[in-house]
């Protein structure tokens, strides 16, 4: 694993140290909501209901939060949430300790924190090309898939184990703690504010945002690719009822977690990502392989195969995340970074949902296996005609292309008049 961007940009540690204590936080409240909802109402429906609540909250501030990431300061931003944040933790922690704590609490405190969680984001992300090296930014990518795919797969169970048998107030406490101990590292953070000339926040920015997304077809390739990939063969809902098919009900959790172990290989043996220069076509290529997978997974007669097929899927997936965010972080402007990840936030977030809708309704109409093995074909067919219908994102090549250059080199024009 290339290791470089720990080592050489100081910021970059302060960034990851704090995702990697704030995950385990954010697992914590993320378990046990649910549980305290399910304690309160024994209802599945007002569990579910949570999610509801937060997915407008979730749109909407992220597209908002990429233009306020473009307009202001993105390090405040980042500060701003992540005490808004800890705030919304610490009234969760008053309600759970309340003799009857109140059910819409966790309605609206999960709207807010959704909000605040999707507000930030955009500027965390945007501010990654600005404390790496442009030539480190694939690792950093790698980098940051590595804290992400450890962390779901150890945070969730010691966050129920804490949940479970301390109580959820105890897991809010904990919460707020990692929220304080992340502020901490962000605000050492040192990134340079945005310029001076930067374009005020408004519906008309986030217009040119989108307007400039579409001019650029390599972009809308790491869109439009990941959106067909996760809508055609995403099918996390069926796990359940696939378990039970396999008679392994008593192993469900293995169905979760294959993905993100896949990823976590590949992760730690992502060194040659850094090698790579078509990343369009390497974004293509791991989308057909997650396909592949997938289809091939309806066909194991067994569930060691099936982790198997799932475990590759998290692997080609994981790639293509580090491949899709390397183009962002070595051609988008500084200028729009932000709002370009408000867009790429809104298409992470749609796919799978409109993933598990689409699994649930083709187990309807052929059953489990039909759903996972037409999808993940779907997702094959798909892929393959966005490369065909999109030959600038299949030739993409970080040597030569324009928009990578060009940024290139203002940085190494930046970074020679602050030397």
């Amino acid at each position: 694993m290339d290791l470089s961007p720990l080592r050489d940009s100081r910021d970059f540690r302060l960034l990851f140290g704090s995702g990697v204590i704030g995950m385990f936080g954010t697992f914590l409240t993320v378990v046990a909501v649910p549980l305290q909802m399910k304690q309160l109402t024994n209802s599945p429906l007002a569990v579910g209901l949570v999610s509801a609540a937060e997915f407008v909250p979730m749109v909407v501030c992220g597209l908002w939060g990429g233009a306020i990431a473009d307009a202001l300061d993105r390090r405040k931003i980042i500060l701003y949430t992540e005490v808004g944040l800890c705030l919304t933790v610490a009234i969760l922690l008053v309600n759970a300790l309340l003799p009857n704590p109140q059910i819409w609490v966790l309605y609206v405190v999960g709207a807010l924190s959704a909000g605040l969680g999707s507000l930030q984001r955009p500027s965390l992300e945007s501010l990654m090309p600005r404390v790496v090296r442009h030539d480190q930014l694939t690792a950093a990518a790698a980098l940051s898939s590595f804290r992400w795919n450890l962390g779901a797969i150890v945070a969730p169970g010691l966050s129920g184990l804490i949940a479970a048998s301390y109580g959820v107030a105890t897991a809010y406490a904990i919460n707020v703690v990692t929220f304080l101990a992340s502020l901490v590292l962000l605000w050492l953070v040192k990134a340079p504010p945005q310029a001076e000339d930067a374009p005020p926040a408004s519906l008309s920015a986030l217009a040119d945002g989108v307007r400039y997304a579409v001019r650029r077809p390599d972009l809308m390739g790491t869109y439009l690719v990941d959106i067909a990939a996760m809508v055609f063969a995403y099918a996390v809902a069926l796990y359940p009822f696939l378990a039970d098919q396999l008679g392994a009900t008593h192993a469900l959790g293995l169905f979760y977690s294959a993905a993100a172990v896949g990823s976590l290989i590949a992760s730690v043996t992502s060194g040659w990502t850094t090698h790579v220069h078509r990343h369009g076509l390497g974004v293509i290529v791991a989308a057909l392989v997650w396909g592949l997978a997938v289809a091939l997974a309806a066909l194991m007669p067994n569930m060691w195969g099936v982790l198997a097929c799932f475990a590759l899927a998290g692997a080609a997936d994981m790639i293509s995340g580090v491949f899709r965010a390397t183009i962002w972080n070595q051609t988008i402007p500084d200028e729009y970074r932000g709002r370009l990840a408000g867009i790429e936030l809104l298409s992470y977030t749609s796919g799978p949902m409109l993933g598990n809708a689409r699994a649930g309704l083709m187990d309807h109409l052929g059953g489990t296996r039909f759903s996972l093995g037409a999808g993940g074909l779907l997702c094959v067919g798909a892929v393959t005609a966005l490369a065909g219908l999109l030959p600038k994102f299949r030739t993409y090549d970080a040597r030569t292309d324009e928009h990578a250059v060009r940024e290139r080199t203002r940085r190494e024009e930046l970074a020679q008049a602050t030397a």
